[in-house]
C-alpha cells in the first residue's frame, strides 16, 4: 500500500463510493472524477482532507486538487478503489453525459481547437515582432522605422512573414483537421480539403474588397458559374466545411457496400464538401457563389 492509501480510502468514501465513481483519471495537479451522481460527493469533507487543496466541477468532471503528488495519489487510489482507470479521452467522453447539449457543444468546440492554439500563439507574436521592427518609426527622429534602416532587420521582417502567413493564412487547413480529428473521420481528406479553401489557384480573400467584380475569376459549367474565391485566415467556413465532410463520410460509409467504400466514400465525401464550399458556405457577400 502507499502513503496515500488512507486519504484514497477517505476519497473514495466522500465522492460516493466506488459504486458513484462511473470513470476516473488525473492530469498534471488533479483527479479528474465522472460521477454518477454528482450530488452524493461530500465536498466539504473533500475539501477538509489534508491531501486535497481544492474542488470544483468543470465540463461534467468532478476535480480535486492534490498537487505535483497526483500520479501517485492516484495509483494508490485506483489500487484501494478497484477501479480501472480511463485515458483523458474516455473520462471526457463519459463526462459528456453530465452535461447539457449546450456544454457538449462548447467542449466540442475547444477540443477542435485547442490543437492550433500553439501555432496561434506563435502567430501572434511574429505579427507583433513585425509590427514593431516594420512599422514603429523610432529612428531619424521618428522618420523611420528599423526595417528601413537595416538590411539585416528588412530580411527578418520579410523571413518571419513565411510563418506569419502559413500559420494565419492557412489557418482553415488546420481547423478541418482537427475537425476530422475529433470527429474520428478520415484526417487526410480533411486536410485536403483544407488546403481546397486556400489553394494559390484561387483569389485571396484579402483582395477581393480591391478587386473589380468582372475580374473575379470563375469556373464555367456553362449553367452557372462559381467564383474563384479562397477563405485565407476565415474560421467560420472552415467549420462549416469541416463538418460538411464529416456529415457526407459518415453517409456514405452507412450507405456504401464495404467492397467499394473505399473508392467511393472518400471520393463523393471530398468532392460534395468541396462543392458546397465554395458555392455555399461562408461567401464574404452574403451571397452564393453560383
Amino acid at each position: 500500500m502507499g502513503k496515500y492509501a488512507e486519504d484514497a480510502k477517505e476519497l473514495l468514501k466522500l465522492v460516493g463510493g466506488r459504486e458513484n465513481v462511473s470513470a476516473v483519471t488525473h492530469c498534471m495537479t488533479r483527479m479528474r472524477f465522472v460521477l454518477a451522481d454528482p450530488s452524493k460527493a461530500d465536498v466539504k469533507g473533500i475539501e477538509g482532507m489534508k491531501a486535497v487543496k481544492g474542488s470544483f466541477t468543470q465540463s461534467g468532471q468532478f476535480q480535486v486538487i492534490i498537487g505535483n503528488t497526483v500520479s501517485d495519489f492516484y495509483n494508490d487510489f485506483i489500487a484501494v478503489s478497484g477501479i480501472e482507470g480511463g485515458s483523458r479521452e474516455a473520462v471526457k467522453e463519459v463526462a459528456k453525459k453530465n452535461q447539457n447539449p449546450a456544454q457538449r457543444i462548447a467542449t466540442n468546440l475547444a477540443e477542435i481547437f485547442a490543437p492550433l492554439i500553439p501555432a496561434i500563439i506563435v502567430g501572434g507574436l511574429i505579427l507583433g515582432f513585425r509590427n514593431c521592427i516594420g512599422e514603429l518609426k523610432l529612428f531619424n527622429e521618428g522618420t523611420q522605422t528599423l526595417v528601413e534602416i537595416s538590411v539585416f532587420w528588412a530580411g527578418v521582417n520579410s523571413f518571419l512573414w513565411l510563418l506569419g502567413e502559413a500559420i494565419f493564412h492557412f489557418l482553415p487547413v488546420g481547423i478541418v483537421w482537427s475537425i476530422t480529428r475529433k470527429m474520428g473521420t478520415t484526417q487526410i481528406l480533411g486536410i485536403v480539403l483544407g488546403l481546397t479553401l486556400v489553394s494559390p489557384q484561387l483569389l485571396n480573400a484579402y483582395a477581393v474588397a480591391t478587386t473589380p467584380a468582372a475580374e473575379i475569376p470563375f469556373w464555367d459549367f456553362g449553367f452557372c458559374h462559381m467564383n474563384m474565391i479562397g477563405y485565407q485566415a476565415q474560421v467560420i467556413p472552415a467549420v462549416l466545411a469541416g463538418f460538411t465532410l464529416v456529415f457526407l463520410e459518415r453517409f456514405f460509409r452507412k450507405i456504401c457496400p464495404a467492397v467499394i467504400s473505399m473508392i467511393v466514400v472518400p471520393f463523393f465525401s471530398l468532392l460534395i464538401s468541396a462543392i458546397v464550399a465554395h458555392a455555399v458556405l461562408g461567401r464574404s457577400d452574403g451571397k452564393s457563389a453560383l
